[in-house]
């Protein structure tokens, strides 16, 4: 059995559309890729070193969680969302008793179907499962879409934890306590 399978945070959550979120299949390595940079050019012009991260799936689901949202109806993923695997990070933005998540993404083709609130809200879920306090994660500053998102549910921003800079650009820093509704 792979790690993946052991992990106590296998569960899959389907919603009332037919979404499911679960963990995502190996046969799915390239999709999930394929999706994310698609979600991230969509928006932004990306670099050759972002794509390729994007597009590196397996090695970031061999030491992390990655999920994805799925239509039940034919199985086509429709968004993706990295967690760390219990007791681990993500980033280096969590602190002790916080959850981290990143590279949400959502298909271009689905967007305004509610796949990034239901990918967060897995998220949080998740994050309330394994005791953390907080969720937190980082976002580009142009990522106004997300960011929006974010505070829709109840995030704010962390402007004292905004050190990380990637591409000349600091990452917004955004939290969620766990123990408000």
């Amino acid at each position: 059995m792979s790690d993946q399978l052991a992990s106590p945070a296998v569960r899959t959550r389907p919603d009332e559309n037919g979404v499911t979120v679960r963990l995502v299949e190996p046969a799915e390595y390239d999709e999930v890729g394929s999706l994310a940079v698609a979600a991230y050019s969509h928006d932004y012009t990306i670099s050759e070193h972002y794509r390729a991260s994007l597009l590196d799936v397996a090695p970031r689901a061999t030491e992390h969680e990655v999920w994805v949202a799925a239509d039940q109806a034919d199985g086509r993923v429709l968004g993706t969302v990295a967690t760390p695997r219990p007791g681990g990070h993500i980033s280096e933005l969590a602190g002790d008793g916080e959850f981290d998540f990143r590279l949400l993404a959502v298909a271009p083709s689905a967007r305004r179907r509610g796949i990034g609130r239901l990918l967060v809200e897995h998220v949080l879920a998740e994050g309330r499962l394994r005791g953390a306090h907080r969720v937190v994660m980082n976002g580009g500053p142009h990522m106004t879409g997300a960011h929006r998102l974010y505070l829709e549910l109840g995030f704010r921003r962390l402007p004292e934890r905004e050190t990380k800079v990637i591409e000349g650009r600091t990452l917004y820093a955004f939290g969620l306590d766990l123990d408000q509704p």
